[in-house]
């Protein structure tokens, strides 16, 4: 009779365990909503300030072809003429062995590292306010 005590313990014990785990589970899936952030100013000005066209340089519109351009479009046309003429170092990939036309726009160097690309370009982009 004892054990009959302490199983129908154990099952009351069990029993508030169930109710209490399927509220929390149930609360825990009404609090899983999925959020989907919306875009604050911030985020599209600083987008849309690298995306949108803006005036460059002499060299940098010889070299591109258009008296305007967006700094992503400049990086891409720069990698295509740099993968059309082969100007990678193959025994280090990471180093670009400038052309004469590169030359122009990247200060006369000889030799530019590709993370250098964009800190070469920022002083041919005209800033505007």
């Amino acid at each position: 009779m004892a054990s009959n005590r302490v199983f129908n313990a154990t099952k009351t014990l069990f029993a508030a365990a169930k109710s209490t785990a399927t509220t929390t589970t149930a609360a825990a899936a009404k609090k899983k909503k999925p959020t989907v952030k919306k875009p604050t100013e911030k985020t599209v000005k600083a987008v849309a300030g690298i995306l949108k066209p803006s005036p460059i340089s002499p060299a940098l519109a010889q070299f591109l072809g258009v008296n305007e351009s967006a700094r992503t479009d400049a990086v891409k046309k720069i990698w295509e003429h740099i993968k059309l003429n082969q100007l990678q170092n193959p025994m280090n990939k990471r180093e670009i062995i400038c052309d004469e036309k590169l030359k122009t726009i990247f200060e006369g160097k000889d030799k530019v590292g590709f993370l250098e690309i964009a800190k070469l370009l920022a002083p041919h982009f005209v800033k505007t306010s």
